[in-house]
Order: C-alpha cells, then structure tokens, then sequence
C-alpha cells in the first residue's frame, strides 16, 4: 500500500462516519450526502462537533473517491456512499473500529476506546485494545496511531490517529471526563447514540418511500 495523503478534519470525519453507520445503522448504508452530512454534524458522540456542508462534504468526498477510501454507488435517484477504509488500509476489522473512533471522537486512553468501539467492535478487555493499538503503532508500512505523553494527572495515556497527519500535543484538548467501564454517562451516551441513530434510519426509510412515491423529502 502506498502512503496515504493526510486527510483533512471534514475527509477524516466522513469516512468515518460511513465506518460507524456501517456498523450501526445497516439498513440505511450506504449513506445518501443528507445522511452523511447529518451523521457528520451529530452534537453527541463526536469530538470536535463539526458543521459541513453539503457543498463542503462533496469535495471532500471527490478527494477521498480519488484515493479509493470511498466509493459512490451506481443506481437509483440518489448517489450513496460506503468506505473502503479496511481494504486500502490493509487492516482487520478491529482496527477499523479503533480507527473510526479515533477520528469521531478525538484522542482516548484504551479504556475509553474499548467503551466507545462497544457499537463497532466489542472487545474483550482493555489488554485487547491495548494489542491493536501497538499493532497500528508499529506497521513496517507505516504507523495509523501513535501514543501521546501523559497528560498530568492523567493515570493512562491516550492515542490518537495518524490519517491527518501527527497531532499538535499542544493544542489536543484535555478530555473532558474520565472513561469508568459502565458508568452511568458512558451508557447515556450509549443510549442518546442509539437513539440517534434509530432516527436517522427511520428518516431515511421515509426518504426512500418519498422517492418511490415521488414526493419531495
């Protein structure tokens, strides 16, 4: 594989997003761009919250089909997209969800992944994710993580992915609560999640139907 370009922060989040909806929505994958600009903007599992534009997520889209990390399918009034991050990457489907997380939700200790991948990829301890983790640092084609100092106070340290490029330790933020194995915000958060993604399957299910009817959405 050759070496990936540095993706920007709007191409990083997209094909992420189709990496998680894969995984937690089905039914409605691939992802129509309102879908995809939708899971892009979530206020709730993302770290930083973005806001792209349809215009904004077009080009990046062009840019990231151009390095075949997403492809448009064929058919239908409306494109839809799925990611290919697993094949041009040349990674098993766990480093896919550790990946994915890393680019929703920003810098985590391996404790706060094996929480956070819970939807993608249901690990088995923290020692398993620690295990990928080592795995993406040391690829002979080239490291997709790295491991960043520990921040003071901080009794873990956390990582980051490397598809925009190296991280300014300087201006990575402090993570907002430490990650508890079930506590009780880690499983709202899971909820509010759950819920949100429910939603986006039902509005594009009655999209669907305002297309075969021929009804505007």
């Amino acid at each position: 594989m050759s070496a990936l370009p540095s993706l920007s922060a709007a191409e990083a989040r997209i094909v992420a997003v189709l990496s998680e909806k894969q995984r937690t929505v089905p039914d409605t994958y691939p992802l129509s761009l309102n879908a995809l600009v939708a899971g892009c903007n979530q206020k709730t599992s993302r770290d930083p919250v973005m806001e792209i534009s349809e215009a904004e997520a077009a080009t990046a889209i062009d840019n990231l089909k151009s390095l075949s990390l997403v492809v448009e399918s064929s058919g239908g009034r409306v494109a839809r997209y799925s990611h290919n991050l697993d094949r041009v990457l040349q990674v098993p489907s766990q480093s896919v969800a550790i990946l994915t997380t890393l680019m929703l939700r920003g810098p985590q200790t391996a404790g706060e992944l094996r929480i956070n991948c819970e939807r993608l990829h249901r690990f088995a301890d923290i020692s398993a994710v620690e295990g990928f983790l080592n795995e993406l640092a040391e690829r002979s084609s080239g490291a997709l993580v790295m491991e960043l100092p520990r921040q003071p106070g901080s009794r873990e340290n956390r990582w980051a992915h490397l598809l925009s490029g190296t991280p300014e330790i300087n201006q990575l933020s402090t993570p907002s609560t430490p990650a508890a194995a079930g506590g009780e915000l880690a499983e709202l958060r899971s909820r509010v999640t759950v819920l949100e993604d429910e939603l986006a399957q039902l509005r594009a299910i009655v999209s669907r139907l305002n297309q075969e009817l021929g009804l505007p959405d």
